[in-house]
């Protein structure tokens, strides 16, 4: 945006900052914001053009209220227009010029010139009604009103369809005039009401001729009509039954313009439906499904699962077998571990070669299987074009995240040495049993040469006995005290074995998907936040 827009923008802001009406617009304009990328630029444009439109109207003169008369040809569109302004000023049926044009008759000049402007209607096409020297039927009533007869919306000229589409984006209170013989009309029902469903606070529909109809069926006539128009989602639209050329019910119309004008209302509320429908076209494409994260517990069932495709499971209870299988050999009374390793198959030779647990390569379609189906899960709800923003994030590195996953949990040290004080243990294990040995020979020493009465003793006992009894005893106190530290041992290893490949799963996962996922679905989290502020 250029320094001239923006200061144009700061202008036109500054009318509405501050107010209800600011904040729905903010809202908005974060909408579309957060929406970029999301949904196609030709949509966010519409909308933020709602946001500028409804800004600017705000800036022009508030003490002026514009009412367009609208209707099809031959539903008296144009009578309605000059009865309420008291002269013949539109013209009427067969002798309507065929200008795209529309007339626009202004009571209270002050300050109209540049809403007149804003309106596009050249000054050859609109007449302030206070300069009449006609005022017969001037109404005080209605000074504020800037009254305006569109073209026919069902005319054959193009000119007339795109004049009547822009000034009814740009009028703040739209008067539908239709007849008996065209009220339930298609191409107006499609074409304008339904699509202004969200507007019917600032809309009235007139039921003209109604002077043709008996009047035993008027009721039933105007009853239908409030049936077509709830229909369209417009069923607290004012209904008014008149004849522009007997004048039934035209006083009624006139104090309902009257009522709007002197409520200063219609202006912001037209500006509010219009922000309101902008949100909700956006709303339509971005979605409505809740704001949602991927939060810690998701996550950690994300890692969960993605550990146990990885094997992780499997290779932590292999490090727990492999350290309690080494460590319970370590801590063994020597004797003891000879015999067991003779008449049992080691665990070496249960798994093959050392016996050692290994990290396998991780399965890709497993984990991708997962990683897409936490995808699908958050895109839930969501329009199409952000459930695959949404998807992608989750799903764009899933190539990576199988090598890194790969990579990480094979270099990850799953301690598999015994511990350090097992291995002291075992020292100490062969050292008694050395003492053992050497005192149980001494003793047989002793023995055999009849020497043993004047061996050396402990408490009447030959030192070669208590060599040989403590260094038995001792070893196995050591053993069972080993074999009791053992399994927690084990545990520990496998505990922090565990710990350190989740971290790898974790670390992985954030980076490839969590990041990602989490910060389209804050774009999201923005986007709903912007609806809801601008639909308030």
């Amino acid at each position: 945006m250029s320094v001239g827009a923006d200061e144009a923008a700061e202008v036109r802001d500054l009318a509405t900052r501050g107010t209800p009406l600011g904040a729905r617009i903010d809202g908005l304009r974060a909408a579309v914001d957060a929406a970029r990328g999301h949904i196609p630029d030709p949509q966010l444009d519409e909308a933020l053009a709602s946001a500028d439109r409804a800004a600017g109207r705000m800036r022009l003169s508030a003490q002026h209220t514009v009412v367009a008369i609208a209707g099809a040809t031959g539903s008296g569109k144009s009578s309605t227009f000059n009865h309420l302004v008291g002269l013949e000023l539109s013209s009427i049926g067969v002798r309507r010029p065929t200008t795209s044009w529309a007339t626009a008759v202004v009571w209270g000049s002050d300050g109209a010139g540049e809403l007149l402007q804003w309106l596009g209607i050249p000054p050859r096409h609109h007449t302030m009604r206070d300069s009449l020297l006609d005022t017969r039927r001037e109404d005080s009533a209605l000074n504020g009103i800037v009254l305006m007869d569109l073209p026919d919306h069902d005319s054959t000229e193009v000119a007339h369809h795109l004049e009547v589409d822009r000034l009814v984006e740009l009028a703040d209170l739209l008067v539908w005039v239709v007849d008996p013989q065209k009220y339930a009309d298609a191409a107006l029902h499609d074409r304008y009401l339904k699509p202004l469903a969200t507007h019917q606070g600032v809309m009235v529909v007139v039921l003209n001729h109604i002077d043709t109809i008996a009047e035993e069926k008027r009721a039933g006539m105007i009853a239908d009509v409030r049936r077509l128009l709830a229909a369209d989602g417009l069923g607290e639209v004012t209904v008014l039954a008149v004849s522009a050329r007997e004048g039934i019910g035209m006083d009624d119309l006139r104090a309902e313009l009257a009522s709007r004008v002197a409520s200063k209302r219609a202006t912001t509320a037209r500006a509010e439906a219009d922000i309101a429908a902008a949100a909700q076209r956006l709303e339509q494409v971005g979605g409505t499904g809740p704001v949602r994260e991927l939060d810690t517990g998701r996550v950690d069932e994300l890692e969960e699962s993605t550990a146990a495709a990885a094997g992780v499971p499997a290779v932590v209870e292999g490090v727990e077998r492999y350290v309690a299988d080494h460590t319970g050999r370590a801590v063994a009374w020597p004797p003891v571990a000879l015999l067991a390793r003779a008449s049992r198959g080691s665990l070496e030779r249960e798994l093959g070669g050392s016996g050692a647990p290994e990290v396998a390569p991780v399965p890709r379609e497993a984990v991708n299987t997962i990683v897409r189906g936490l995808g699908d899960e958050v895109g839930e709800g969501l329009g199409p074009s952000w459930r695959r923003s949404v998807q992608s994030a989750v799903t764009g590195r899933l190539p990576d995240l199988g090598d890194r996953l790969d990579k990480g949990l094979r270099s990850v040290d799953l301690r598999l040495h015994i511990p350090g004080w097992a291995g002291l243990l075992r020292v100490v294990q062969w050292l008694l049993l050395l003492v053992a040995v050497v005192g149980g020979v001494w003793w047989i020493y002793l023995a055999a040469t009849g020497k043993a009465s004047g061996a050396p003793s402990v408490a009447g006992l030959p030192v070669a006995a208590v060599m040989l009894l403590v260094g038995l005893v001792l070893g196995i106190v050591l053993w069972l005290v080993g074999r009791a530290l053992v399994h927690p041992a084990a545990r520990a290893r496998a505990a922090a074995a565990d710990s350190d490949l989740r971290k790898v799963v974790r670390s992985a996962l954030d980076d490839a998907v969590v990041t990602p996922a989490n910060a389209e679905l804050r774009g999201y989290a923005e986007f709903r936040s912007g609806i809801a502020a601008a639909t308030r």
